[in-house]
């Protein structure tokens, strides 16, 4: 699933309930309705989307009234859905939450949790209040994490900003000026030129010519940024994919 679908799925205010109560605890169809204030119709027909889209599934269990089994309904995906916007900023992601438990987890974490890992160990179970002292800690560690990434974009943006004028007023058509601002989107990756063609409407040739362009303003811009020397490195050393030809 890429963030186009997820969104699509998650615009309705109905389904984004429905998952709320499901991501506590698995839910019969009649305990939604009731919830909600919807009807029990509307809600199947919500929970066959979120099913479909794989954001649930069923699971069937003994009624407790030794009556016939009963579907209840629980969250098995987790992600996160990312949109950052703005002038010269504009990034939607949909990326999948690790798996694993907190050993495995820990070359991801910042040392600041190391405690929490620690004291998680291999436990299978905690108390409240054990939880509730590190989902503090942890809840602390994220609104850091996020205030620094903020900063981040940010800084992302104020460069693309600032490198704006320049790509405005070298870049000899529209075309290369979108090319030029996908390459400094996505600095690290290669730009595919044949879906680039693609969205704009362009034959892969004419694409290639105007990579080409940009390939010898940005060997300029290196050679003059270096005063005309050459630069030692390692032989190891990858060149940004823009210098390889």
């Amino acid at each position: 699933m890429d963030f186009d679908e997820a969104v699509t799925i998650l615009e309705n205010r109905a389904r984004r309930s429905i998952l709320q109560h499901l991501v506590k605890e698995p839910h019969y169809p009649l305990q939604l309705s009731e919830l909600l204030d919807i009807s029990q119709q509307a809600v199947m027909k919500h929970i066959k989307v979120l099913e479909k889209a794989g954001f649930i599934e069923a699971e069937i269990v003994p009624s407790e009234k030794g009556g016939p089994p009963k579907k209840m309904y629980k969250v098995n995906q987790s992600f996160s859905l990312r949109l950052d916007l703005g002038p010269e900023l504009f990034k939607a992601e949909h990326r999948t939450i690790p798996s694993g438990g907190p050993m495995r987890l820990s070359n991801k974490l910042p040392n600041e949790l190391n405690s929490v890992i620690d004291r998680l160990g291999t436990r299978r179970e905690l108390s409240m209040s054990e939880a509730m002292n590190l989902l503090s800690d942890i809840d602390s560690a994220l609104e850091k994490i996020d205030q620094q990434r903020d900063a981040i974009i940010a800084l992302h943006q104020q460069i693309m900003i600032k490198t704006s004028k320049e790509v405005s007023e070298y870049a000899e058509s529209y075309e290369e000026r979108i090319m030029a601002r996908e390459m400094m989107t996505q600095p690290r990756r290669p730009l595919d030129l044949d879906i680039f063609s693609q969205n704009l409407r362009i034959q892969e040739s004419q694409a290639e010519d105007i990579m080409e362009n940009i390939r010898d303003r940005l060997m300029k811009d290196f050679v003059a940024n270096n005063n005309d020397n050459f630069i030692s490195a390692d032989k190891d050393t990858p060149l940004p994919w823009w210098l390889a030809r």
